[in-house]
């Protein structure tokens, strides 16, 4: 059986096989109704386009390369779950934009490959993934800097392209949340001086809330394990022999807040009664956890769109764009 060609679905259409052609690329010269009367032309005949001789006709490959950094001792079930929602929200936008993603996790230097757009492998590339393994960030930090087709979610070195949490907007909506409910010795727990960024920024804005309102934050901010959910315990513990007065914690990030929230049980120290929790990223766990957590939850879906709005669409974004945040109230904040 013959197999149609354009040339077939411009006749049953009525339209010129250039008007076909453009429909396919996604023009926006063509009108609503003419595109409509195409594609109906086209599943009548079950046409397909060629999409090679298209990507070679137009010099662009209709491919977004999204690279995963991770740790190299991770499983996939390892990976912080905050990635996988991201990458979801990526490839979404880069769906509705009518391109496909070609998704790579990287964790040690023999898979490091960032030169997708100089291959022409993809029009462009997204980095995300955990900034624990600093050998990768070594790697991308060139190509972050000089491509202009290339960013990344958060902020691991300076003058890169990214998109980030608006940290300091959710250091504040943690603060402002835990004075409202009465707690007034609230300890702030993450890494602030580390070169991860967003645990200074989400610090800042807590503690810029706290003078505001009358109150000051006690900082946790040395831990010996780089475990996220160990460094939550081992803070717990270590504030417990220095016999410190606290009624709440802000963690910098979930899995921390998890891990404080698991040592406070073993002690017996009631939640939210005793002490309050609020975490950051608003992974599903959070939802799951006894008590419910309360969390900060960056706009994922916001935050795809603007990434891939950066690297395609060339629209103006600002050099280093804010997804917005909102407090997602739970039961571990609720006091009677």
């Amino acid at each position: 059986m013959r197999k149609s060609t354009a040339w077939d679905v411009a006749e049953k259409a009525g339209v010129s096989q250039s008007t076909v052609s453009r429909v396919f690329t996604g023009s926006a010269r063509i009108s609503a109704a003419t595109r409509d009367r195409v594609m109906e032309a086209a599943r009548a005949l079950d046409y397909l386009p060629d999409k090679r001789a298209s990507r070679l006709r137009s010099g662009q490959t209709s491919v977004l390369a999204v690279v995963v950094v991770t740790r190299p001792d991770d499983s996939a079930r390892e990976v912080n779950p905050f990635a996988y929602a991201l990458l979801g929200s990526i490839c979404k936008a880069a769906s509705r934009r009518g391109y496909e993603t070609l998704v790579a996790f990287q964790a040690s230097e023999d898979e490091f490959y960032g030169r997708y757009v100089e291959q022409r492998d993809a029009d462009a590339m997204v980095v995300i993934g955990t900034t624990q393994n600093r050998p990768a960030w070594d790697y991308f930090r060139p190509i972050l800097q000089d491509e202009e087709h290339a960013i990344c979610w958060g902020l691991p070195f300076e003058e890169a392209h990214s998109v980030r949490s608006d940290n300091r907007a959710g250091g504040r909506l943690a603060a402002e949340h835990l004075w409202a409910q009465g707690y007034r010795k609230p300890v702030f727990l993450g890494p602030i001086e580390s070169e991860q960024r967003q645990f200074h920024e989400r610090f800042e804005g807590f503690s810029e809330a706290l003078r505001e309102l009358g109150g000051e934050a006690i900082v946790m901010r040395e831990a010996s394990s780089t475990d996220r959910f160990e460094q939550g315990r081992e803070a717990i513990r270590r504030l417990a022999q220095a016999g410190t007065e606290y009624d709440s914690i802000f963690a910098g990030c979930d899995f921390t807040a998890l891990g404080a929230l698991e040592a406070l049980h073993a002690m017996g120290v009631r939640v939210p009664e005793d002490a309050g929790i609020v975490g950051y990223d608003g992974i599903d766990a959070t939802a799951h956890a006894s008590p419910p957590l309360t969390t900060i939850k960056p706009d994922l879906e916001k935050a795809g769109e603007q990434l891939v709005a950066h690297v395609l669409d060339q629209e103006e974004v600002e050099p280093n764009a804010l997804a917005p945040v909102e407090l997602i109230a739970r039961a571990s904040t609720e006091r009677a």
